[in-house]
């Protein structure tokens, strides 16, 4: 097995990097690396799509805790009442509208949980639908480049800043997909 160090000196080598480490005045062409990286989550929050999907989610939150805090309250008003009204209700009667309580607050409950499963599952529908939207235009970016391959930089040990093509590809999915309210434009 070959260590990481020459392994990562050999990948330079060959695609003809050696020289100065990341922002020491190295610089390449668009097409010089066959190996590109790419931060995927900078990608998506940093595109039009992701920051308006980012947007709506962030509503869509603040939307839902109000309506949480409403219910509370409404709950906790009902609590008191039949509190209230306790020493004036047989046992039996209290037992009952005391269960009827909790199955409604319970019923709240599992129905705000549901909600903000749904706004979370919309919310990573939308992260695979920009991703699949977004592939193509990656995928002809490599091209123009002359890439073989495109890593995230979270798999990569240790790279050189210059391999890092997010911004180039925010630019160009956004030029070309949009923030993802229209469908895309056919490749």
């Amino acid at each position: 097995m070959v260590p990481l160090r020459r392994l990562g000196l050999a990948l330079a080598l060959a695609a003809g990097l050696a020289g100065p480490v990341a922002g020491q005045g190295l610089s390449l062409g668009e097409s010089d690396a066959p190996i590109l990286t790419v931060d995927q989550d900078r990608l998506y929050l940093g595109s039009a799509w992701g920051r308006r999907v980012a947007a709506e989610t962030e509503a869509e939150v603040q939307a839902l805790s109000a309506e949480n805090r409403a219910l509370e309250a409404q709950l906790a008003a009902e609590e008191q009442a039949l509190t209230e009204r306790r020493g004036s209700l047989t046992p039996e009667e209290f037992r009952a509208e005391a269960d009827a309580f909790d199955a409604r607050a319970v019923q709240v409950r599992r129905d705000q949980d549901a909600k903000e499963r749904d706004l979370l599952r919309n919310r990573d529908a939308e992260r695979q639908r920009f991703f699949g939207a977004a592939l193509p235009v990656m995928g002809q970016a490599m091209q123009d480049r002359g890439a073989l391959v495109i890593l995230d930089r979270r798999s990569v040990f240790l790279a050189l800043e210059v391999l890092d093509v997010t911004d180039d590809f925010i630019a160009r999915i956004d030029a070309a997909i949009g923030d993802g309210t229209e469908p895309p434009a056919a490749p």
